[in-house]
């Protein structure tokens, strides 16, 4: 593994997760990220060639087409990416033996009921993002390499586009909004998946009988109306929150209601337990503090 040095090669470079990811760079840790023009998605054949052409000594694949509603109109585009480009680079990983990582989403699970959801429990995607996720994992499953499938839910960071942004530019133009409370899941920290990524990535160069299906989500579990509220209380934001069911929010995808995960094995697994993502929270704001002061 090139000394005490680990070589991790990145399939994403602006993105929330692969912006963690780079930030983990050290002494130790080797990160080259790619972005589009030097690894693009819809090419799945130039992502095998770059993992070829860099030899790392292990992949974490943290690009993807995340865009639920549009994906119903684009899902041709959307397996592209999330499907046939993870295939490809899980392929080249598993002729080369490197540990590959991919992340993917609670989207793949029906959104029934109220119990958490394992690695284990039938899939049953409600939309085609949900649908070309899972048939990413699957075909990652099939290259008969050293693999790992995290699947997240509901990322945050203090870049990119996610709820939290969302709320603080609306919290302060507002001041009341309606949030839909009838869905629930645990929010995640990009900066907690990367870090998680990474454990797994290490963990897999040395052991491949961890290769797998795991859950990696914020804890306590909520909906999206409290998690509203906890995050215009710590940014100090005077605007109330009102709760609606998603019915009274339509959306050309299908959100599912129960997003809750089972973590135990990714924990018992890799010694990474669910992340408080009030801890998260404080983190990204703090981030996004300085940047507020300067706009």
């Amino acid at each position: 593994m090139g000394g005490l040095t680990m070589h991790i090669l990145v399939f994403g470079h602006s993105g929330q997760v692969a912006t963690e990811l780079r930030a983990l760079a050290s002494d130790t840790l080797r990160i080259t990220a790619l972005d589009r023009a030097a690894a693009d998605l819809t090419d799945p054949a130039a992502c095998a060639a770059a993992v070829a052409e860099h030899a790392p000594d292990a992949v974490i694949n943290a690009a993807a087409y995340t865009a639920v509603d549009r994906a119903e109109t684009e899902e041709k585009i959307a397996h592209l990416i999330n499907a046939d480009a993870p295939a490809a680079i899980a392929q080249a990983c598993a002729v080369q033996g490197i540990p590959f990582v991919t992340i993917s989403t609670d989207y793949v699970f029906s959104g029934d009921g109220s119990t958490p959801w394992t690695p284990a429990d039938m899939t049953a995607p409600q939309g085609a993002y949900g649908r070309t996720k899972l048939a990413g994992e699957q075909a990652v499953a099939l290259a008969g390499g050293s693999y790992a499938i995290l699947r997240t839910s509901w990322v945050v960071s203090s870049h990119g586009n996610n709820f939290v942004k969302t709320m603080l530019r609306l919290g302060a133009e507002r001041d009341a909004l309606t949030i839909v409370a009838d869905q629930i899941g645990g929010p995640t920290g990009a900066a907690e998946i990367a870090k998680a990524c990474v454990v797994i990535a290490q963990k897999l160069a040395t052991d491949k009988t961890c290769a797998g299906i795991y859950h990696f989500a914020g804890a306590p579990d909520t909906s999206w109306a409290d998690f509203a509220r906890t995050i215009f209380d710590k940014a100090g934001i005077t605007c109330a929150v009102t709760d609606i069911p998603s019915s009274d929010y339509p959306t050309p995808a299908t959100r599912p209601l129960n997003s809750r995960m089972d973590c135990s094995a990714t924990t018992a697994t890799f010694g990474v337990p669910r992340p408080d993502w009030r801890a998260s929270l404080d983190a990204i704001l703090t981030q996004l503090t300085p940047q507020q002061n300067a706009s």
